[in-house]
């Protein structure tokens, strides 16, 4: 069969899973996803098997699908394909998930951090596409990261790498889930983002006008945040400012670090990127050594949600393609 006719499947797997049939430049043919179950392993498993078989014999499908690659929101052991620990989502650690998913579904699988296959998939097609440097962040519920260098995706020693929302920023900060304290996500994920919002309308008086103090009374939510700032909410936008003042003062130390010719910003935090750029290129400009920030561009994600599944795709095609010719 001609490479431009494989396709691969692509999941990214959360609360919700989404799975898509993708070609092998990326294009997505169809799309599948279901709310996780989160309290019952063999259903959670039988879900992900009934997104993988029913992907497989879609019409467009052909029985053309090579391989499928599964982002996990939680740390992956890369060279045991084993899934270590899914926060938020139900513990299947005890489970050999991929020989499980492997034999129900007669398809060669492989897993990664959904970090990594977001940051695979700009690489490959979207915003870090043609770089060989790249530093990817995703922040959404949490704060996750990958690192491209020389034009490979680096894991660490066994694939936990990329833990850029535990990096400390503040040494009296809250604990944070992790149970640490000062990390970077008890600040600038969506959530947090939310919370001190809360805590200026409880703190300061000024802002008492803003239209999301209407919203105390109910749920509110970083969706909220972001409109609140393009209908120039002045709590809004400052607590956006300082959002990208802290996320600007770390990646600062990852620039001065790696020395990356990009760093990618993707995740729901960022949909509405345009409040958070300035700020966060600001404030790295400023903690960062001119020469390499000078050298470094920081952008935003260019495949918003489909990054996880096309990348996931993506790297489940070049891994079985490295495994074929490793083979022969």
């Amino acid at each position: 069969m001609p490479d431009s006719e494989r396709l691969y499947l692509g999941l990214d797997v959360g609360r919700t899973i989404r799975g898509a049939l993708v070609g092998c430049e990326g294009h997505i043919f169809t799309q599948r996803r279901v709310v996780a179950e989160v309290s019952d392993p063999q259903v959670f498993i039988d879900q992900l098997v009934d997104t993988i078989n029913t992907l497989n014999s879609a019409e467009e499908a052909d029985g053309r699908v090579i391989a499928a690659g599964i982002g996990w929101a939680g740390m992956v052991d890369q060279r045991a394909q084993h899934v270590e620990v899914t926060p938020n989502l139900v513990d299947i650690s005890a489970f050999d998930l991929h020989h499980e998913l492997e034999r129900a579904t007669g398809i060669p699988v492989i897993f990664d951090n959904d970090a990594n296959v977001a940051a695979y998939g700009e690489w490959r097609t979207g915003a870090a596409r043609g770089f060989e440097d790249v530093f990817y962040a995703s922040m959404g519920t949490g704060i996750g990261a990958a690192l491209i260098l020389g034009g490979r995706l680096q894991r660490g020693s066994r694939g936990f790498a990329g833990e850029f929302g535990h990096f400390k920023i503040d040494m009296a900060g809250l604990e944070c889930a992790c149970g640490s304290r000062g990390c970077l996500e008890t600040m600038a994920s969506g959530p947090n983002i939310v919370r001190r919002v809360r805590e200026k309308l409880f703190s300061d008086p000024s802002f008492s006008i803003s239209q999301l103090a209407k919203d105390m009374e109910g749920t509110l939510v970083c969706e909220r945040v972001f409109r609140a700032a393009m209908e120039e909410d002045e709590l809004a936008l400052s607590v956006l400012r300082e959002t990208g003042m802290i996320l600007g003062t770390a990646l600062a130390s990852i620039i001065n670090l790696l020395n990356v010719e990009v760093v990618v910003l993707g995740g729901g935090v960022m949909a509405e990127g345009e409040f958070l750029l300035g700020p966060i290129r600001e404030e790295a400009q400023k903690r960062t050594m001119p020469p390499a920030f000078e050298n470094c561009r920081i952008v935003a994600a260019e495949l918003g949600k489909d990054a996880g599944i096309i990348g996931a795709a993506l790297l489940a095609r070049d891994s079985h393609k490295d495994s074929f010719l490793a083979g022969n």
